[in-house]
């Protein structure tokens, strides 16, 4: 009985195999769109109750096909003295920090309470937002790009 003959096997790869690249620092700074909703105005009674809570929420989107870690940060203050002529200061009520994790695409909200106690124009575009891929061995997020002013009209009645 005949052996079959034994044929050579060859792997062949193509030479123009795409290496995965780093993502760039503006990539990066674009995994997360963040967006604000708000009454555009708030009608509130200083006299019966001092202070004025509304509800915000804060709209977090990954535009990336990967998992990325997102970091908040409501802490962070107005301290421009043009911005605070404009918009008074006010303050996040409750927690002041979050970290989550988005899937690819995924879309989170969260329900934050801004306080309020004078009337006035405010900018509600204070939270900062990091964030960093997930299997990315950085010690730091980068931060991401700060969406347009979100100005609120404290009105009283």
């Amino acid at each position: 009985q005949e052996l079959p003959e034994m044929v050579l096997l060859k792997f062949f790869r193509p030479e123009n195999t795409p290496v995965p690249a780093r993502p760039t620092p503006e990539q990066l700074s674009n995994l997360i769109k963040t967006s604000l909703r708000y009454p555009e105005s708030f009608n509130h009674s200083f006299h019966q109750k001092s202070l004025c809570l509304v509800p915000v929420t804060l709209l977090l989107s990954n535009c990336s096909q990967a998992v990325v870690d997102v970091m908040i940060d409501l802490r962070h203050k107005t301290t421009s003295p043009e911005a605070l002529e404009i918009h008074g200061s006010f303050t996040w009520l409750g927690q002041t920090q979050y970290k989550l994790q988005l899937k690819s695409q995924e879309v989170c909200s969260l329900q934050l309470k801004a306080c309020f106690v004078h009337t006035g124009v405010y900018n509600l575009g204070t939270p900062r937002v990091y964030a960093k891929l997930v299997d990315q061995v950085t010690l730091f997020e980068t931060s991401q790009q700060n969406s347009m002013p979100a100005l609120i009209i404290i009105n009283n009645i």
